[in-house]
């Protein structure tokens, strides 16, 4: 888990609620920012994932080419 992953939880949980609190007030304009922020919040967890995944790669050629090295 890196920062990514943190901040876009963290902005699905604004946008959750902006959004709930939105429909409960009739606020079209609150709602929608909610909406936004979810969105961006799965993005920014997609990049946390992506992330995660490179660093894992090169973790793994990384351990590969020591272990070649060592033979």
């Amino acid at each position: 888990m890196n920062t990514d992953h943190i901040k876009g939880a963290a902005d699905k949980a604004k946008g959750t609620i902006e959004d709930a609190a939105g429909k409960v007030t009739g606020d079209a304009k609150l709602q929608a920012e909610g909406k936004f922020d979810k969105a961006k919040g799965a993005a920014r967890s997609a990049i946390g994932d992506v992330k995660d995944a490179v660093k894992q790669a090169i973790d793994r050629n990384l351990e590969a080419a020591r272990r070649e090295d060592g033979e």
